[in-house]
């Protein structure tokens, strides 16, 4: 009897650490993809193909795939069904920036309102990278990084407030920076709190 039960003990243990590193690799790659669309507003900011008005919007959009996966993240368990919902709003986000881009609206990259923005999605890619990071050594838990999102969320939305009207004036980076410190803070200190799956 006593071998059955230390069987099925290491059964479950097992089993739910094979489930966790699913899920890590789960939350990692939808962060991942964060950050590869970040990088492509960015460069298409770089580039002129996207304006900063164009930026704005995608970080609108940017902003509610964040807050979804915050809410999916919310109680350390990512479904099936929730994965393929955010999947589906990253293809679309995707699309929007591939049309964006190629619909021949031209930004100038060395205006003073492109390069702030630049800067800010600069930092949302390292932010997104410090969190993929995270949830694949470890130091967060799947939790922290909902929260986390949450945090990617607000700073998004800040930039596409800041760019609505296709400029961002230094007051307004002013304030999606502070946002950006407080996160910054944030992500450092899920990641130093000793908390671990």
């Amino acid at each position: 009897m006593k071998n059955v039960t230390l069987t099925a003990l290491l059964l479950a243990i097992a089993g739910a650490a094979l489930y966790s590193g699913a899920y890590a690799a789960d939350t990692a790659t939808e962060v991942q993809r964060d950050t590869h669309q970040q990088a492509r507003i960015e460069q298409g900011l770089q580039s002129g193909s996207l304006t900063t008005q164009e930026a704005g919007r995608l970080e609108q959009d940017e902003a509610r795939i964040d807050r979804n996966q915050a809410n999916a993240e919310r109680n350390g368990n990512l479904s099936a069904a929730e994965k393929a919902r955010i999947q589906r709003e990253q293809n679309q986000v995707s699309q929007a920036i591939t049309r964006d881009k190629s619909n021949g609206a031209v930004g100038n990259p060395n205006s003073e309102s492109s390069q702030r923005l630049q800067a800010d999605v600069q930092r949302n890619i390292n932010q997104d990278q410090r969190i993929e990071n995270g949830v694949k050594n470890d130091t967060l838990t799947h939790r922290e990084a909902g929260a986390l999102e949450r945090g990617q969320a607000k700073v998004d939305q800040r930039e596409a407030r800041a760019a609505r009207n296709g400029h961002v004036g230094a007051n307004e980076q002013r304030h999606i920076q502070n946002a950006e410190n407080r996160q910054s803070n944030h992500i450092y200190n899920k990641k130093h709190n000793d908390v671990i799956r």
